[in-house]
């Protein structure tokens, strides 16, 4: 017996007319399973009986069932306090939006609980299907048919308690991206959302999460209690999922007909399982992603609120004094604020295709703050590679120096922070630059600011032999250690500002 016939014949009683099956607990131990059935109407004796003796008929032969009776009414405190509950076990980003006092219960032909919510908060929860899982939740616990909405609330205000430092790191608001399922065909149950998460982004818990892709492989088991299955591997461009499906008797034959390359909408639940979060789907459809299918770039995660590894520094540089003459700095220099970097590297691969991206082993970088050179950050990378003899010989920079500094992972947030509504400047600055958003994407955060090449802005505005480094730093008159990422940076900021005095405006602004 299915679990839908048995809530058919459950319905049949009168006073269980309204009832749900909220779970099967089972007791491999004691060889037992125990069917616990919410309603919201007083039951008897007889009544209980007649829930019981279904359950036998149910439950597999192998196993004793009994039955646990709860008599529930969707009170509007105990919905509220049931979504709340619900949200802090399984969205805990959510809960820490939504409380009871921003829950509105409305009633009519079903129950809608409307949650009070600022413009940020709305975009979180339009996209990850939080209302759906809420009213499956709900609908699994009484007897009732449930649905969400959504409506601004002005959540400003002063908040009773300062955060503590440590806690105050901006949450990671970025929602988890969508398409429309095209040609949706049902096979198992067509009431199903017909907007999919990407794969990438299933990172999530849920317990109505919906996916598209296309079959790589499928394959038939067998349970331990002897139930089949199919296992599926899909892809939908951004990414793979392994899941497992339960063959059901009314739609077996059209599961079965499922083949390779075929594209599939699945939704099912994303929990967590000896510590990992897998996905098992409960319904499986025909569908497909919009014609010509690109997937969106995913947003940017926000700068760290503080430094972690790598703590910028004040610089003080008294050659600008002489060096500079404030009267002749152009306004564009005054009015933006840029960082000057410069990379040390294991090698010249900067783009994944064109083999093993190289390593980065240092990160030199000065903030150019109304016109004046104030702040420098930098820092070895521990590439997690030897370094070859000629990147020893070039940078002097060795293994023992770096075996001990932050791996680029780690280096990264600070960096995106120390860049954060900045210009990024650099000598033939695309070379560097594709390394940082390299790793930079590796750590979802994407570097995407405007740059400046003091390489092509000084072959526009001087005539030399060549336009190296060190050839401009001479036509300047500035000193420096070459190869070394922190002083590189420091010179190309002073040729920079220089440059841009020379020309009076910023190149293409």
């Amino acid at each position: 017996m299915t679990r839908e016939e048995f809530l058919v014949r459950l319905h049949e009683r009168e006073n269980f007319g309204r009832a749900v099956l909220s779970k099967i607990v089972f007791n491999k131990t004691g060889r037992a399973c125990e069917f616990c059935i919410v309603t919201d109407r007083a039951y008897t004796a007889e009544d209980e009986a007649y829930a019981r003796e279904l359950a036998e008929k149910a439950a597999p032969a192998s196993l004793s069932a009994s039955v646990k009776l709860t008599k529930l009414v969707a009170e509007d405190g105990l919905v509220k306090h049931r979504i709340c509950e619900y949200l802090s076990h399984n969205h805990r980003a959510a809960a820490a939006f939504v409380k009871e006092e921003d829950i509105r219960i409305e009633r009519g032909e079903k129950i809608r609980f409307v949650f009070g919510v600022d413009e940020e908060e709305k975009r979180f929860f339009e996209t990850r299907g939080i209302l759906e899982g809420v009213a499956a939740m709900l609908e699994n616990n009484f007897c009732e048919k449930f649905e969400g909405a959504l409506e601004y609330k002005d959540k400003g205000g002063i908040p009773e308690e300062e955060p503590e430092a440590d806690d105050d790191e901006p949450f990671d608001y970025r929602p988890a991206r969508t398409f429309k399922i095209h040609d949706f065909e049902p096979i198992d149950f067509a009431d199903v959302p017909k907007v999919a998460t990407y794969i990438k982004d299933c990172t999530f818990r849920s317990n109505s999460l919906t996916v598209c892709g296309r079959i790589e492989f499928v394959q038939e088991r067998t349970s331990q209690k002897g139930k089949p299955y199919l296992r599926f591997n899909i892809s939908d461009g951004t990414a793979r999922m392994s899941f497992s499906y339960f063959i059901k008797k009314k739609t077996e034959e059209k599961v079965r007909a499922l083949q390779q390359g075929d594209w599939i909408v699945c939704t099912g639940e994303n929990e967590f399982y000896n510590d990992r979060l897998s996905f098992t789907a409960r319904y499986i459809n025909r569908g497909n992603p919009p014609p010509d299918f690109v997937p969106e770039k995913m947003p940017t995660k926000a700068a760290p609120a503080h430094y972690k590894v790598i703590f910028p520094e004040k610089l003080t540089d008294y050659n600008q004094l002489n060096l500079f003459d404030r009267s002749v700095i152009p306004d564009c220099l005054r009015e933006n604020t840029f960082v000057v970097f410069d990379l040390e590297t294991t090698g010249l691969v900067n783009i994944p295709t064109n083999g093993r991206m190289d390593a980065i082993t240092e990160i030199g970088a000065v903030k150019i703050i109304d016109g004046e050179i104030r702040e420098r950050f930098t820092t070895l990378v521990n590439p997690e590679r030897p370094l070859s003899e000629e990147i020893v010989k070039l940078t002097g920079i060795t293994d023992d120096m770096v075996k001990d500094a932050p791996k680029i992972s780690e280096v990264i947030p600070d960096f995106y922070k120390f860049c954060e509504g900045c210009y990024l400047v650099g000598h033939n600055v695309q070379f560097d630059y594709r390394f940082i958003q390299y790793y930079g994407m590796q750590e979802e955060y994407a570097f995407e600011q405007k740059t400046f090449d003091t390489l092509s802005i000084a072959q526009t505005e001087l005539f030399l032999k060549n336009y190296k480094l060190d050839t401009i730093a001479d036509h300047y008159g500035i000193v420096f250690n070459h190869h070394r990422a922190c002083d590189d940076a420091l010179t190309t900021a002073k040729i920079f500002i220089e440059l841009i005095k020379a020309k009076k405006c910023l190149p293409n602004v």
